[in-house]
């Protein structure tokens, strides 16, 4: 049974709805609206197309991760390969398949469904699916000319501490590292699909 019964009805009212700013990654929508104490205000939205995030662990049971300087916090991070989707794009499975391909070099035989993660759900639409992929094999990685990733190999259980001792903080790497290491820890797979 669901631990919530019921769910509550949107408190807010819309009146109003334009674009701020875009750009080929993002938009910013400005929505006038009927705050939930029934004052008048502004909710600023900043829409994203939909995202993925690997989890890729190879038979040595190590996780790759990508490195790459964070232009919006100023400072390296190490995360797993992620990735928006392109105009048009819809079936996250096959965007996955790009940006691991794109980012990290790899293909994966077998891919397990994590489900999804809101990010930032107070200010974005953002909605990161998640993957776990294994039997994995190089490709000729191909990587978008306004990035510039560096790809590590370490062992899974040490990326666990990572997103645990801050080494990772970004927010889908962080999830969906623990959720494998939830999944695994209580004889979990989830539902594998093959490439």
């Amino acid at each position: 049974m669901h631990w919530l019964k019921s769910v509550p009805e949107n408190p807010w009212k819309t009146k109003s709805s334009r674009i701020a700013y875009g750009n080929a990654w993002i938009r910013v929508r400005e929505d006038e609206v009927i705050r939930p104490d029934g004052g008048a205000g502004l909710y600023g939205v900043v829409e994203i197309r939909p995202s993925v995030g690997i989890v890729a662990i190879n038979e040595r049971d190590e996780i790759v991760l990508a490195g790459q300087w964070r232009y919006a916090l100023g400072r390296y991070s190490w995360e797993i390969p992620r990735g928006g989707s392109n105009p048009g794009e819809t079936d996250t499975r096959k965007v996955a398949e790009r940006e691991l391909a794109e980012e990290v070099g790899l293909k994966a035989a077998e891919w397990r469904l994590l489900g999804p993660v809101d990010v930032c759900n107070g200010v974005t639409d953002d909605v990161q699916t998640l993957f776990w992929a294994s039997k994995l094999t190089r490709v000729t990685r191909v990587p978008d000319p306004e990035e510039e990733i560096a790809v590590a190999w370490k062992p899974f259980q040490e990326a666990v501490a990572m997103a645990m001792d801050g080494r990772i903080t970004e927010v889908c790497s962080v999830a969906a590292i623990l959720r494998v290491a939830w999944l695994r820890q209580h004889g979990c797979d989830g539902m594998v699909e093959t490439a």
